[in-house]
Order: C-alpha cells, then structure tokens, then sequence
C-alpha cells in the first residue's frame, strides 16, 4: 500500500476542493432589438459555450439562468447598456451580477476574427475578463431617465414647431394678394393666431380656398406645439429641481443646460470616480454662457437656435477681440453716396493686404496698428 508524504497529501485536498468549488465564468452578451446572443468563458479564457435569448423578461432570466449553470458569474459584459442593452443591464444588476460596459470591438479585430453575433458575444466577455471594459452603464432607473425622456420629446416638438411656422410662411408667399398684403406685416406670433382663427372662403378659386385652409391647418399645429414645449419645459424644471436643486442656481444654467449635465452624469453619477469630469463639464458650461457662446434664452419663434448664438470668442475669429486689422473691414465702410450698395467684406477677407498668409491662414490676428 502506497503513503503519500504530507506535502503531497496538502496538494491533493486543495486539488480536490478546487474541484469542488463552483466555477468562476464571465458572460459576454451582443445585444439586439429583438434577440439577444450571449457567451460564457471560464476564469482562464476558455469558450464554455454561446446561446441565444429573446430581448424580453423571460428571456433575461433564461440567459442569466443558462450562464448560471456553468458556473458562478462574476461579471457581465454588455453592449450598448444605453439602448438595445438597457433592459438586460438593469435585470443584471438587480439579481447582483457586476455589469461593465462594452464597446464595439476595433476594426482590426473585427477584420481578423470576422463579424457574427457570437464573435461579439465572446469578444464582449474577454473584454469584461481582462479588464479593458470597466466603464459602468448607466442606471436608467430614476428621475435622470425621466429627464432624458421630457428633453427628447421636447428637442423634437421645437424642431416641428420652427418646421411648421417656416411652411406657413412658404405657404403666406403664394398666398392670395389681399390675404397675403394683410398677414405679412404682422409679428410671428400674431401672425399664427390670426392665421389660426381664418375660415374657409366660400369662392370659386381651389387655389385660394386650400391656401387659407392650409395656413389654418399649420398655424393651428404651431400653437399646439408651442403648448407642448411650455409643458415639457415645465415638467423638465421640475425633474431638475427634484435631482440637482442647487445646478439651477449657477449663472448661465437653465433648465435645458442643466439636464445636459444631468443626463450625461446619469441616475448613477458615482460611477465617474471623484466627480471630477462632471465639474469639469460644470465649468465649462458655465463659462460659455457667461462669454456668451450660449443663448440667453430660448429660440424665437421661426429662427433656428444657431441664429440665436452669437459668435464664439475664440482666438481665431475676428470678432473675438478688438484687436483687428483695419485693412479686413476697411473696404466695406468706403463706399460712396452713388455707388452700388455691395459689400466687399468676403473678398476683403479672403484676401487681407499686409497679413501673412500663414499667420493669417492658423487664426492669430496681430495686434491693431
């Protein structure tokens, strides 16, 4: 009968209890809109096995129980947390399972290795083994989501509003002389509520008759829009008062900024470490509504947000300080009583006298003479 020695002995109990212990996998998930592809991989980087998921609760905890058999999980990899991904990363994270992150693989990779659901399932696991996936997803679950939502809608019904008030002023052009000689000096606003309130003309003339009804038509979902930007407005202050009551207090911050802010940090900011990027983006903010690269406040009815900006000062632009050359807008101002009303002022800047070029051509102006 053969002894073993005690070194020996020690070696065989700690193999058989690593044998014993449950085994430590990573899951890696390609996520779609409608199914899910997901791999397993051993503590060592072995493939355990790929499978396939609808994107439904079921299917969640399908997935999860199908990793869950071939070891414990000890994280999961996720693509694209922020959409198609978002459901699964919230359902992982409320049975405890670690979730990072993952980006689409580089396109070298992808080249090497191919393109297929499963590939991206298992390079989202390696990703998440080896620790290049670190970037914790977004909760999604609090008053921060909420925001993003009200701002969404909100950003689309500004965008149909100026959409319909520049077809109602397309439509006014064509329009029937006498109508079109009574509309076009009024304000926009006015202008929508006169528009709004016409009736049908029982005459002879189609043309006429589908103009005053289409202006009503526009006119009417121009002032329904506007009702709904007041409101999301409205319920978007709320939403900042409720998360960040004191981000609201800072100069040059309003409700659209803030929520900015907000919903870049998500429901979760302690996943940005100390803070630091989020008052850094705080800082930035703030000193471009106090140098005025920010509107003041929202658009005017009709004009699109970059018409409401003025321009940016930065060093580059000629606007930026008084600092200018004279000979740039010189030719403009020298225009006599009985010329032509043309402006020189592009071919002037094109081709400034006594600049040089390069110094010219990389945005550093000399000092005034």
């Amino acid at each position: 009968m053969t002894t073993l020695s005690m070194p020996a002995a020690v070696r065989v109990v700690q193999d058989a209890e690593a044998l014993a212990a449950p085994l430590s996998v990573v899951l890696g998930i390609d996520t779609h809109k409608d199914v899910h592809v997901a791999a397993v991989l051993d503590h060592l980087g072995a493939l355990l096995g790929t499978g396939e998921f609808p994107a439904t609760a079921a299917g969640y905890r399908q997935l999860l129980d199908w990793a869950r058999q071939c070891g414990t999980v000890l994280r999961a990899g996720v693509e694209c947390t922020g959409s198609y991904g978002a459901g699964l990363a919230r359902y992982l994270a409320a049975q405890r399972v670690a979730v990072v992150e993952v980006n689409q693989p580089d396109r070298s990779t992808r080249r090497r290795r191919g393109k297929t659901d499963a590939i991206d399932a298992e390079a989202a696991a390696r990703a998440a083994l080896s620790g290049t996936a670190r970037a914790l997803p977004k909760s999604g679950d609090g008053q921060v989501e909420a925001l993003r939502i009200l701002r969404l809608a909100k950003n689309s019904a500004v965008k149909a509003r100026t959409q319909s008030l520049n077809q109602l002023k397309a439509v006014l052009v064509n329009a029937p002389s006498t109508l079109r000689e009574e509309l076009e000096p009024l304000s926009t606003w006015l202008l929508v509520s006169r528009c709004a309130e016409l009736v049908d003309p029982c005459g002879d003339d189609p043309a006429a008759d589908t103009a005053v009804f289409t202006l009503r038509l526009l006119a009417q979902r121009v002032l329904r829009l506007r009702q709904e930007v007041t409101e999301l407005g409205r319920r978007m202050t709320i939403a900042v008062k409720a998360t960040a009551p004191s981000l609201l207090a800072r100069v040059g911050i309003g409700p659209d900024s803030a929520a900015a802010l907000l919903i870049a940090a998500g429901d979760n900011p302690e996943r940005l470490g100390n803070g630091g990027i989020l008052r850094r983006a705080l800082r930035r903010q703030s000193r471009r509504a106090v140098l005025g690269q920010e509107p003041a406040s929202s658009a005017q009815p009709g004009r699109g947000q970059a018409g409401q900006r003025r321009l940016a000062p930065h060093r580059g632009h000629p606007h930026a300080t008084g600092r200018t050359h004279p000979r740039l807008f010189g030719a403009a101002h020298r225009r006599g009583k009985g010329e032509a009303r043309g402006n020189a002022l592009p071919e002037t800047v094109r081709s400034p006298r006594g600049l040089c070029p390069d110094t010219y051509r990389h945005g550093h102006m000399p000092p005034a003479v």
